[in-house]
Formats: structure tokens, C-alpha cells, sequence
């Protein structure tokens, strides 16, 4: 059942133990999802595939993910959340699991896909449920504790995956993860009820789906915020999901070292996560997100020019700041849209998201064609302009 905010302090206090397993969840989740992007030199050779056919492991989950979160946000505002996240975590460690079986490239690519499909009820309404628990004037420290632990997943997976796979092989850090999924769904269980239960509403129809999407996107702060979500998950993705290939290709790297240069990403996320939700909270959102969005493209500007391995590794969490100086921001936001329909709205943004997740790894990769400096400057000029962008399309975001 719903937590009053007025609540007494063992409710406050599980709110909290329940907001900490939530963000462990989603560091796993995203640890799994970019795992693979510093593997991809040694996945090529093992399958004796070229790097671009073996990066597409990386939309192949990401893509998926992102199209039925539209589907599960929906169903949990149907069904209640705690069957949704229950059974999507239950699919994640299971899928997962059984990616260590592939044989083949293709193979892989399937149950990655697989994957995607089944796993992505968790994070959206791990989200929503911040939506839930928490005024919008204080959820940017819970918001900052799970985008954190995003950046902390994708910057720990690149790092612990790529170093753990010479130790106990690919096949063995799928079956590493899955079990800390299956262990996940342990942790849960005394939180039960505090994931919901099933909506009163029975009814559920395509009418009123589309209605619901589509009063969400007649508003112009909607509009707004979505498409951000959308243009910067596609640049941090591309630049990131690529970031092994780059220090393998221009400083020589194998992968031990690869993982200690991407060490930088996500630790101002997963140790400064909650401050700069706090800071939103504070003095508001639109300073705060069009600074986030230019100290990216900055980053893509400086990884450019030959530089000092140290350098590039500082640029990395540069990268990484100002992904934390967004994305929850942004969700901040979502989670106001429509406080009705929060499953849905937030679905929505996990959509954008994660399919700007996965076309962005797709376009880096194909602009890699063109050199990693071109392909940096591109990206950098089109996140560069949207930050400059962004100074007015944020004005009215005031402070709550």
C-alpha cells in the first residue's frame, strides 16, 4: 500500500531499506546491460565475427528493453506493480543465465534480445514508485540514488566485467550475474507490500492506452522532457558503448586495462548521485540540466585529440558527470507529468531512454566509419548544440 509521507519512522525507515534495494537491483541490471560493450574485442575473436556484427549484443538488449517498458509501465498501472517487477526480475536472472549457453554470435544476440524483452519492468517502476513514496519537491535524492546507480552499473559492468572474464570466462560472468538476480528476488520479499497492489481499475483497453499516451504527450513540458531523455541517452550511449574499443584501438589496451580507464565512470553518479539531486531539489532544474548536457559534449570534444592515457581517463568521468547532471533530473520531472497515470509516464521515459540507448550505440558505430575523432566530433557538435538549446527550453522549470 501507498506510504503517507506523514508516515512513522519504521515506515520511513523501510521506504529507505526498500529504496536501497531498488538501487542495487538497477545497478545490476545496467551492470549486465553494458558488461559487454569492453568485451567486445574478445566476444569478436571467440566467434569469429567482425566488431560491429558483435556490438550489436548492445542494441539488441537495449532496444527491446526500451519498447516493452511501454507495455509493462502500462500493465502495472492495470495489474498492480509488485506482480510486474516480480516476474520481470524473475525473466532478467533466467535470460541471463541462459545467455552463457550460446554457441554461436547469433545465438547471443537472440538471447540478449530475449533478455530485453523480459527484464524491463523493473527499473520504470522502481522509478515510479519514487513517484509514489516521495514529494516531488524531495525526489531528487531517491531519483539521485537510482540514476547513480545506473552510471554505477554501466561504469562497473565495463570495469569488473571485462576484468573478471579472463578469470572465469564470459560464459561465467552471465552466470555470476544471474544468480545475484535470483538473489535480488530474495531481498524483495520482505518489501512486498510495499510494491503495491493490484490497481482497483479493471478495465484495460487499447482506447484507453493510447488516450493515456497521448494526453501525456499534448503537453508541451512533456514534449520537452521526453525528447531530452531520447537526445541524451543517444549520445551517452554511443560515446560510452564504444569507449573499450576506442582505448583498445589508440592506447593498446587489453582488457584489464581497459576497465581501469573506465573506472572514472559512474562515480560522480554513484557517490554524488544523491548531492546533485539534492541540488535540484534546491535551487531547480534549469540551470542544472543544460550545464549537464555541455559538460558532455565537452567530454567528446576532449577525447579527440591525441592525449595522456590519464587524460582520457579523467575525460571519462567529465563523461560520466554529465550524464548524473541529467537523466535523473529529467526524470525529476517525468514524475509529475501526470501523477495518475505514473506507470505509464514513467514507461515512457524508460522507453526514450533505453531506445535512445540502443540507436545510439547503432549511429556511433556506424559513424565509426568515419574515424573515432570524427565520429567524437560529430556527436559532441549535435549534444553541444541541444545544451545551448536547453537554456530555454528549461526557463520554467522552477524550483519546488
Amino acid at each position: 500500500m501507498p506510504l503517507n509521507h506523514s508516515s512513522p519512522t519504521i515506515e520511513t525507515e523501510e521506504r529507505e531499506r526498500l529504496l536501497r534495494i531498488l538501487a542495487g537491483i538497477t545497478f545490476l541490471i545496467f551492470f549486465q546491460a553494458y558488461m559487454v560493450a569492453p568485451m567486445i574485442p574478445r566476444l569478436s575473436a571467440a566467434f569469429g565475427v567482425s566488431e560491429q556484427k558483435i556490438g550489436l549484443l548492445i542494441p539488441a538488449y537495449l532496444i527491446p528493453y526500451g519498447v516493452s517498458t511501454l507495455f509493462f509501465g502500462l500493465l502495472s498501472d492495470w495489474m498492480g506493480r509488485r506482480r510486474i517487477m516480480l516476474a520481470s526480475l524473475a525473466a532478467f536472472a533466467a535470460l541471463t543465465g541462459l545467455t552463457a549457453t550460446s554457441a554461436s554470435a547469433n545465438q547471443m544476440i537472440l538471447w540478449r534480445l530475449l533478455t530485453g524483452l523480459g527484464a524491463s519492468g523493473v527499473v520504470p517502476l522502481a522509478l515510479a514508485l519514487i513517484g509514489t513514496f516521495f514529494p516531488l519537491k524531495e525526489r531528487g535524492r531517491p531519483l539521485g540514488w537510482l540514476f547513480g546507480a545506473m552510471a554505477g552499473g554501466m561504469a562497473f559492468g565495463s570495469i569488473f566485467g571485462v576484468m573478471l572474464e579472463p578469470v572465469i570466462g564470459w560464459r561465467g560472468v552471465f552466470l555470476a550475474v544471474s544468480a545475484c538476480g535470483f538473489l535480488s528476488l530474495m531481498l524483495l520479499r520482505p518489501y512486498l507490500a510495499l510494491l503495491g497492489e493490484r490497481s482497483a481499475t479493471k478495465t484495460f483497453s487499447l482506447d484507453a492506452v493510447m488516450t493515456g499516451y497521448h494526453q501525456l504527450l499534448s503537453v508541451p513540458r512533456a514534449q520537452r522532457t521526453y525528447f531530452y531523455v531520447f537526445m541524451n541517452a543517444v549520445f551517452h550511449s554511443g560515446v560510452f558503448t564504444w569507449l573499450g574499443l576506442y582505448f583498445s584501438r589508440r592506447y593498446g589496451l587489453g582488457e584489464i586495462g581497459i576497465g581501469i580507464a573506465l573506472l572514472g565512470y559512474g562515480v560522480p553518479g554513484f557517490v554524488l548521485g544523491p548531492l546533485i539531486g539534492s541540488a535540484a531539489d534546491r535551487w531547480g532544474r534549469r540551470w542544472l540540466v543544460p550545464v549537464g548536457i555541455g559538460l558532455a559534449a565537452l567530454s567528446a570534444f576532449l577525447l579527440v585529440p591525441a592525449s595522456p592515457l590519464a587524460v582520457a581517463a579523467v575525460t571519462v568521468t567529465l563523461l560520466s558527470l554529465g550524464y548524473d547532471m541529467t537523466q535523473p533530473l529529467l526524470a525529476g520531472i517525468v514524475t509529475a507529468l501526470d501523477p495518475k497515470r505514473a506507470g505509464q509516464a514513467m514507461g515512457l521515459n524508460v522507453f526514450a531512454l533505453f531506445t535512445g540507448f540502443g540507436l545510439g550505440s547503432l549511429l556511433f558505430g556506424w559513424a565509426l566509419q568515419l574515424g573515432f575523432p570524427m565520429a567524437l566530433l560529430i556527436f559532441g557538435g549535435v549534444q553541444g548544440t541541444a545544451g545551448l538549446a536547453a537554456i530555454a527550453v528549461f526557463r520554467s522549470e522552477q524550483r519546488v
